[in-house]
């Protein structure tokens, strides 16, 4: 069965299979799979890759600064789609981002970001459920029919699969960098809004939301803007915090 954006089944499948045995570095893997995902919908979609690592729900791919921005603010606001399919197991669909009642400080976020409809597959072997998989719409609402769902559900149980194999066949020490990466960016970006609060007076979501819009005007990722943020206010490179507990 062939989707809107031209890839079959077999051809987003094969693709997968492809990056499993080319491999070297799980982080450019797991990005590998997210561009994997987005694309099966063309290029009005964007995807992250959400993992639960050491009490922390962290974005370890995206195929974009869009995927990466949409879970950030769901980790933020401690609500949203991907974290309720990590949370429980199910599929969480927003069929149109503008009519959602749901998790209000995400969604007004989302809309203004462009998002007109996600759906969030959780990644789950057995009965354990690690992370998601977020497929964010840009184009319209309603734009994931029932075979494109099904394709999704498809592709986020394979690369579930993918990814644990992947995991194994990679040294234990770059998933942990990957992990540590991902928590170093979440440091930045909160020690960039007290510098934003502190200087503005404003609440936590309209640092944030300054944030954002000043990666959107630069094209430049929010984690390098806080750490730019940081080092002109602090005169000093900034500092990510002590890495995970290896032990």
């Amino acid at each position: 069965m062939a989707s809107s954006s031209g890839f079959d089944d077999g051809q987003v499948f094969r693709r997968l299979q492809a990056l499993l045995v080319s491999v070297d570095d799980l982080s450019g893997f797991l990005v590998s799979v997210a561009r994997v995902a987005a694309s099966v919908l063309g290029d009005s979609t964007a995807c992250g890759i959400t993992f639960r690592y050491d009490g922390n729900m962290l974005t370890v791919a995206s195929s974009d600064e869009r995927a990466e921005m949409l879970d950030e603010t769901q980790y933020r606001t401690q609500d949203g789609p991907c974290l309720e399919a990590a949370r429980t197991g199910r599929i969480v669909e927003v069929p149109d981002a503008r009519q959602e009642g749901r998790w209000p400080d995400y969604v007004q976020i989302a809309v203004e970001a462009g998002v007109r409809c996600s759906v969030s597959l959780p990644m789950t072997l057995g009965a354990d459920t690690f992370g998601a998989l977020n497929v964010y719409g840009f184009d319209r609402s309603h734009q994931f029919d029932d075979a494109e769902r099904r394709r999704l559900e498809i592709l986020t149980a394979q690369a579930a699969g993918t990814l644990r194999v992947g995991a194994l066949r990679i040294d234990d020490g770059t998933l942990l960098r990957q992990m540590e990466e991902a928590l170093a960016s979440r440091t930045l970006i909160d020690q960039a809004l007290g510098i934003i609060i502190a200087q503005q007076r404003c609440t936590a979501t309209v640092a944030f939301d300054l944030l954002r819009a000043e990666s959107q005007r630069t094209h430049r990722r929010v984690r390098d803007v806080a750490a730019d943020l940081i080092g002109r206010t602090s005169g000093q490179p900034p500092e990510t915090g002590p890495a995970f507990d290896r032990t």
